[in-house]
């Protein structure tokens, strides 16, 4: 996967080379460049922002500047949109040809085609599901905002050009620039590539993962007991199908309590005799396609 960044801070980026990361970057797995975006500015103070038209406080990034950075790292001309009445404000998903469970990682096609990726706090969430579909692609192209924000014109334009474009948030705050949001969305990514975990098996059951996601169970370690607290018996019981029971029956409590909608979006054909228990004493009625509250 070749992964491009474009940023006024593309130090930022050294974390990269850090810890599971850095090591995908040196087997091969990932080519990771920083780029400065000032690079492509031709005023003496390299300016890279303007002030917002219609009034306001703040600076926002200009189009101009972006545009002959991402021209070169998509490999485009320059063109004039004629009309940009029918233009998408969100990009399609495009096509692996197969599913984008995590599971599937390994085999699922990739797409050769450069997908472009804002960060944006009025953007949809970004979700363990796009990371897995975006694992796919072979050319990511991230783009940095910073002050208010990018001209909205940009992600427009490059749309009417046929490429991916996509914007997203992290979540419901605001952070001074698209750094963070970058590297959030690249670790989340990248760890689903083939061969980037030591254990493969360590990324299936995790949160949000698969198609009836649900939050992780908790995990535990030695000592059994450590400051008077113990581990659950059953953990030492060396009975695998009552653990297994016990961490599923853990995942339903843990995911009804904190994020119920993820329980809302569960497919009943696909629960078990005991999951159905289970979310029953919870107070969920499974006899129609997804659980309901009772």
């Amino acid at each position: 996967m070749k992964i491009d960044i474009v940023s006024v801070f593309p130090e930022y980026f050294e974390v990269l080379n850090l810890s599971l990361l850095g090591k995908a970057q040196s087997k091969g797995l990932v080519e990771v460049t920083a780029h400065n975006l000032r690079d492509w500015t031709h005023d003496v103070h390299h300016s890279v922002d303007d002030t917002p038209v219609g009034g306001g406080a703040g600076m926002v990034m200009k189009p101009e500047v972006w545009s002959e950075c991402l021209d070169e790292l998509l490999q485009l001309e320059p063109a004039v949109i004629e009309n940009t009445e029918n233009i998408e404000d969100s990009a399609d998903s495009f096509d692996t040809g197969d599913s984008c469970d995590t599971a599937d990682s390994d085999t699922a096609q990739s797409s050769a085609s450069p997908v472009l990726i804002f960060p944006n706090p009025s953007a949809p969430l970004f979700t363990q599901q796009d990371a897995t579909e975006l694992s796919h692609a072979d050319h990511l192209l991230f783009g940095c905002g910073r002050y208010e924000g990018y001209d909205a014109r940009i992600p427009q334009y490059y749309r009417a050009q046929g490429i991916d474009v996509r914007e997203y948030s992290i979540g419901d705050y605001v952070l001074n620039g698209g750094e963070v949001a970058v590297s959030v969305m690249l670790e989340a990514i990248t760890r689903l590539l083939p061969g980037f975990m030591g254990n493969a098996a360590s990324i299936v059951e995790e949160s949000y993962t698969g198609d009836n996601a649900l939050l992780e169970h908790r995990q535990y370690t030695k000592p059994a007991e450590w400051r008077g607290i113990k581990v659950p018996d059953v953990l030492l019981s060396g009975n695998h199908a009552k653990v297994d029971r016990f961490r599923r029956d853990e995942a339903l409590e843990k995911t009804d309590e904190l994020r119920p909608d993820l329980i809302e979006a569960l497919d009943c054909t696909k629960l078990d005799k005991a999951d159905r228990k289970t979310l029953m004493a919870l107070g969920w009625e499974v006899s129609a396609a997804h659980p309901r509250k009772r």
